[in-house]
């Protein structure tokens, strides 16, 4: 199974170190201590929406973004261990363009149905 904290630590340290800053670094912008930061990169620790912000901030990087790319990540997860349909036999499954909502009440979801198209 897959966690939602472990996607998101993933996400935040990605962006950490693509902008070659240091845990003690973000973390004393962020102002959240140092293990604290470390855990939450490593999944360990669910952090709150607060904290998040503050990550973000001392990122300089919009939450919105890094909410976005966690959603593409766990979206890929859930498509490549999606034994949610094993037990759905084949003539009740509904095709991909009927799973997958569109349209303009929901955004889209151009980048999921090209995942499920690969």
């Amino acid at each position: 199974m897959v966690l939602l904290r472990q996607l998101l630590g993933d996400v935040l340290r990605r962006l950490r170190v693509r902008q070659s800053r240091t845990l003690r670094e973000v973390s004393t912008l962020a102002r959240v201590s140092l293990g604290y930061l470390s855990e939450v990169e490593r999944g360990q620790k669910e952090a709150s929406s607060e904290l998040l912000a503050s990550i973000c901030g001392a990122l300089g990087v919009p939450l919105s973004q890094v909410l976005r790319e966690v959603s593409d990540q766990f979206a890929l997860a859930e498509l490549q261990h999606a034994p949610v349909l094993a037990d759905v036999p084949e003539h009740e499954r509904l095709p991909i363009s009927e799973t997958v909502p569109s349209g303009p009440e929901f955004g889209g979801f151009p980048e999921v149905k090209d995942m499920v198209a690969a």
